[in-house]
């Protein structure tokens, strides 16, 4: 049935054949999915124009209903003939059934409104069991680099449904931009959210568009986006990066970096390098890579980003805490008397203990709040926060030691399921970036290295496909960029799939025939199998103007 990702259990009711949806089915709601029968009537009923009123009698109806002997997300489907059923081990299960049963009915139940009002529908009579091989199957979204608004958001929350991942790590903090209310602390989006330029293309790039970039989310905003996403059984995870990549906050409240290093003047006679001196005036970054400036290890320092953490836990409900932790330069630390002075009055053997201590920190503030610190697999330098989680980036090897160690981990290589990275080697591409990565490759990746025991593989969580968006200006780039990718990732994710070697993608692909059909509908500007199309091509060459292009493109 051309279903992704696809199920486990799949199987047509003798003899094959459908019933038809029609203006007198019925929708009942047992206990605990209501919910889902919001949605249902809200998407299925929108495309289709079915009214699916509230009944309960009659083999004409779609019963909802929670099922023992189902894993928590399991479901199954059984249509064969009398009233049609999806049920599941928990409200989840039975929206990730609501899903499949969406596209049972073909890509225009896809759609906002019906191409036929009044049309019968044709329901295949089958029989579906399914249930999730991870618990944490995940989208990460920068929106530091580039913003995109509330509504671009929680449109990616129903593109994230609709491929049954159930994580949203939600990047709101970075060099570039700060992009989230901070009540108790106002310059942190009056003027942390906003760049002077940005860099047009990679790091290595000599255009700029000189227009202002920024944004930021009210924190009414937050709850509902996180209200939105919890209705459709996604949970959101902040991050707030520190201590590096924290330029933006730093331009902001100044006393957050290493003023004894940026303040020193210019060429005086101090010894310390131009690349670690930084700028006593910094403003937020407007290039990409990895800034030199990071938050001082004062007790200022601590008790700010408290309140910062403070404000986010009432907006936030989600277990994990992410905290970034990644790339952090050390070289202002090393300069600087008071980090070095910290070293000493603390006990530590050098930076990467320094970094060790401000992670442990929160670690312990987050667990005394009920909640759990997660964080880019640098945590691990210098001695890894004891309740941390590991977001394991730079390859498999940070997710193997920590899990080996007994923490949980999230796998997500860069090499593997960086959608930022370019889909094809072509010269007509976007604007490229990384490693060549395409769909067939996404699909062809393992989140558990063959080589972890049982007992550490047990620790991994799961996986999540990462979205930086230094090239992705807009929402039809970030689209370009992981559709249609995100497919074959989701169903890594969720699907009993084979040794990467032995999977059929032959049979992938001609399931994603289908399925472009449903992003058609879905409005994703998706990178087409043939290439790009006219308007998704990179914008012309060096020295030849393109109307609307930043200038000597």
């Amino acid at each position: 049935m051309d279903l992704i990702p696809a199920p486990k259990s799949f199987s047509w009711v003798p003899p094959p054949g459908y019933v038809p949806l029609d203006a007198e089915t019925l929708l009942e709601a047992q206990p605990g999915t209501e919910g889902v029968a919001r949605w249902l009537r809200a998407t299925v009923g929108a495309a289709t124009g079915l009214p699916l009123a509230d009944g309960r009698c009659g083999d004409n109806r779609v019963v909802l209903s929670i099922a023992s002997g189902l894993a928590p997300e399991g479901y199954r489907i059984v249509v064969d003939g009398y009233a049609h059923r999806i049920e599941g081990g928990s409200p989840a299960g039975v929206f990730w059934g609501a899903q499949t049963f969406r596209q049972l009915l073909g890509p225009e139940a896809f759609r906002r409104a019906p191409l036929t009002p009044g049309q019968e529908w044709d329901l295949p009579m089958v029989t579906i069991q399914d249930s999730p091989r991870f618990a944490w199957r995940g989208l990460m979204l920068d929106v530091s680099r580039h913003f995109l608004p509330k509504d671009d958001v929680l449109r990616y929350l129903d593109l994230l449904a609709a491929h049954k991942l159930n994580v949203f790590h939600f990047h709101l903090t970075d060099d570039q931009g700060w992009r989230i209310e901070i009540k108790r602390y106002p310059k942190l989006t009056e003027v942390g959210a906003w760049r002077s330029r940005t860099k047009y293309g990679h790091r290595a790039s000599e255009l700029w568009d000189e227009t202002p970039h920024g944004g930021y989310y009210t924190q009414d905003d937050i709850r509902e986006i996180v209200a939105y996403a919890a209705e459709r059984h996604i949970t959101v995870v902040p991050e707030i990066d520190i201590p590096g990549h924290s330029q933006a906050a730093i331009a902001a409240y100044p006393e957050l970096g290493n003023t004894d290093v940026t303040n020193t003047a210019a060429g005086s006679a101090d010894a310390t390098p131009a690349s670690v001196k930084g700028s006593a005036r910094l403003s937020v970054w407007d290039n990409w890579g990895v800034s030199p400036n990071v938050l001082a290890p004062t007790d200022h320092t601590l008790r700010f980003y408290e309140g910062v953490f403070e404000e986010l836990l009432d907006l936030f409900p989600s277990t994990f805490v992410h905290v970034g932790g990644d790339e952090c330069p050390k070289g202002q630390w090393k300069a600087s008397p008071a980090a070095q002075a910290r070293i000493k009055e603390l006990g530590l053997a050098d930076e990467d203990e320094l970094q060790s201590w401000f992670v442990r920190h929160f670690d312990t503030w987050l667990a005394e709040r009920g909640r759990r610190l997660i964080g880019w697999d640098e945590i691990l330098e210098g001695g890894l926060a004891p309740g941390a989680a590991v977001s394991s980036w730079r390859g498999y090897q940070g997710g193997v030691t920590a899990a080996e160690a007994g923490h949980d981990v999230v796998m997500c290589p860069q090499q593997q399921v960086y959608l930022d990275h370019r889909q094809d080697g072509g010269a007509d591409e976007p604007m490229p970036i990384g490693y060549v990565r395409t769909l067939e490759d996404i699909y062809r990746f393992e989140p558990v290295p063959p080589s972890l025991p049982p007992e550490a593989a047990a620790h991994v969580l799961g996986t999540q496909a990462n979205v930086w968006t230094e090239v992705m200006q807009d929402r039809s780039r970030v689209d370009y960029q992981v559709f249609p990718r995100l497919a074959a990732f989701a169903e890594v994710a969720w699907s009993a799939l084979p040794a990467p070697a032995e999977r059929d993608f032959e049979d992938f692909e001609r399931r994603m025939t289908a399925h472009y059909a449903r992003l058609d509908a879905l409005g994703v500007d998706y990178r087409r199998p043939g290439g790009p199309l006219p308007w998704q091509k990179r914008p012309g060459v060096l020295g030849r103007p393109i109307e609307g292009a930043p200038p000597n493109v």
